[in-house]
């Protein structure tokens, strides 16, 4: 997850650097890939243990009586 942090601070400062200008499609292509890869390995790790969670904290919870009408 720093890797991917520091590749895009990377990246961000290249782009504003003046000697190059406008980015390319596949610029734009790697950038979405890379962070498509992120989020699915970060939802894939902690997916199980977050649900865990919520599911803890739903059990917590006092039952709530439904609202007349």
């Amino acid at each position: 997850m720093f890797t991917a942090i520091a590749y895009l601070q990377l990246w961000i400062s290249d782009r504003f650097d003046n000697r190059e200008r406008g980015a390319t499609a596949v610029e734009y292509g790697l950038m979405v890939g890379l962070i498509a890869a992120v989020v699915i390995g970060v939802v894939m790790a902690l997916g199980g243990q977050l649900e865990g969670v919520f599911d803890g904290v739903s059990d917590q919870l006092p039952a709530v009586a439904p609202a007349a009408g």
